[in-house]
């Protein structure tokens, strides 16, 4: 008598979106997978560090504050992307030319089961706060255990993390409020 796994959907699905996230990857490469989360990123940050400052040159045009605050963002965070697929491009170009697509995909294929494997974490994760613990396809679930285990430790990984961050940034406000402290 062998062992059979029964899958649920759930874990169907988990499998579904690894796979998918793997595929994509694969056809696009390590480097343009890369490149398109660093845009990402970076357009987030353009957006949320300069947006203030170019909404006061929305003044004439958007009566609103918060809508020229969100005009300027959103023009920040889609120029740098173009910016971010440009140099995307480019890039592919090169790895195409020079021959390391091969090395390039397989690495891809690496990065995006890993992409899918985090997406999945976080969605557990989240969806870990709802009463879906208690459903009869959480609790059947092969694989949902083990991405619930990573979700739990990422968690009170971050949580440590920023309590421990939050404490030395506010320590030396607190300490100038005092006074400071004696060299």
């Amino acid at each position: 008598m062998g062992l059979t796994v029964g899958f649920t959907w759930a874990d169907w699905a988990i499998i579904g979106v690894i796979a998918i996230s793997s595929l994509i990857s694969l056809k696009r490469g390590f480097v343009k997978e890369a490149l398109s989360l660093l845009t990402w990123i970076v357009a987030g940050a353009v957006a949320w560090l300069f947006g203030g400052a170019l909404s006061q040159y929305f003044n004439d045009y958007i009566q609103i504050p918060s809508g020229r605050i969100i005009a300027a963002c959103a023009l920040l965070f889609i120029a740098t992307l173009m910016v971010g697929a440009l140099v995307n491009f480019l890039l592919g170009e090169l790895i195409r030319v020079t021959g390391l697509s091969g090395t390039d995909r397989f690495l891809g294929m690496a990065f995006g089961a890993a992409r899918g494997g985090l997406l999945i974490v976080v969605l557990v994760g989240l969806l870990s706060l709802a009463p879906v613990q208690q459903d009869p396809w959480w609790k059947q679930s092969v694989l949902l255990p083990h991405f619930l285990l990573v979700a739990d430790w990422s968690k009170n990984f971050m949580l440590g993390f920023a309590g421990n961050w939050m404490t030395q940034a506010a320590v030396p406000h607190t300490l100038n409020e005092l006074g400071g402290i004696a060299k």
